[in-house]
């Protein structure tokens, strides 16, 4: 495939923030040139009547019903904090 001439491979590795050497700059050109090209035949595809969709499959809701259960006593989730205070989990500071 050709790559595109247009393409500016130099812009495009400074908004990625990638410092690319020459040999890089020439097999990037190409290859992004050849994903383009390939982009540009897939937009010739005559999708009139198809509808659009989010994926390839229906999708269901696949969550089992909100059922409020009942949770661990405070004794049962507190039984393995390494250190607890008021009924709580108590976790060294991170913030100053």
């Amino acid at each position: 495939m050709s790559s595109a001439p247009q393409l500016d491979i130099d812009h495009i590795a400074k908004l990625a923030r990638l410092a690319l050497t020459p040999e890089q700059k020439t097999k990037f050109s190409q290859q992004l040139g050849d994903v383009l090209h390939h982009i540009e035949q897939l937009s010739k595809v005559d999708v009139t009547g198809v509808e659009p969709t989010a994926h390839a499959s229906p999708v269901f809701n696949v969550w089992q019903a909100d059922v409020a259960q009942p949770g661990l006593s405070v004794a049962d989730a507190l039984r393995n904090a390494p250190a607890q205070r008021d009924h709580m989990i108590a976790v060294p500071k991170v913030v100053e």
